[in-house]
């Protein structure tokens, strides 16, 4: 169909939110165990192009790992992720809701 297959596009979601929350674990010096518990994927157009990941959740993340950090409880947070073709279309051709868990390890 020359376009990316929904299981490549399922990763590069899984990749930009694991990246982002692990850049605020690493910079907080705490050691946090990071899951996606669950995953929901609306995939809306075929993506015939190379395919930008973007999310905007960045600022909360950063809050649910201080309280992770503060409660040494497990925290919740559903993360959005929208993949785009610019080249093709400013419109999404997919989305995605991961939810982020992340809990403080005990030594």
């Amino acid at each position: 169909l020359n376009s990316m297959y929904f299981g490549v596009l399922s990763v590069g979601a899984d990749v930009t939110g694991g990246f982002l929350a692990m850049k605020f674990i690493q910079a907080s010096k705490s050691h946090i165990s990071l899951i996606f518990k669950d995953f929901h994927a609306d995939f809306l157009r075929r993506a015939e192009g190379d395919v930008h990941f973007i999310c905007e959740d960045g600022s909360a993340i950063k809050d649910l790992i201080k309280v992770a950090e503060e409660t040494g409880e497990r925290q919740n947070l559903p993360v959005h992720i929208t993949a785009k073709v610019p080249s093709i279309s400013p419109e999404p051709v997919a989305k995605f809701i991961l939810t982020l868990s992340i809990k403080k390890k005990t030594k």
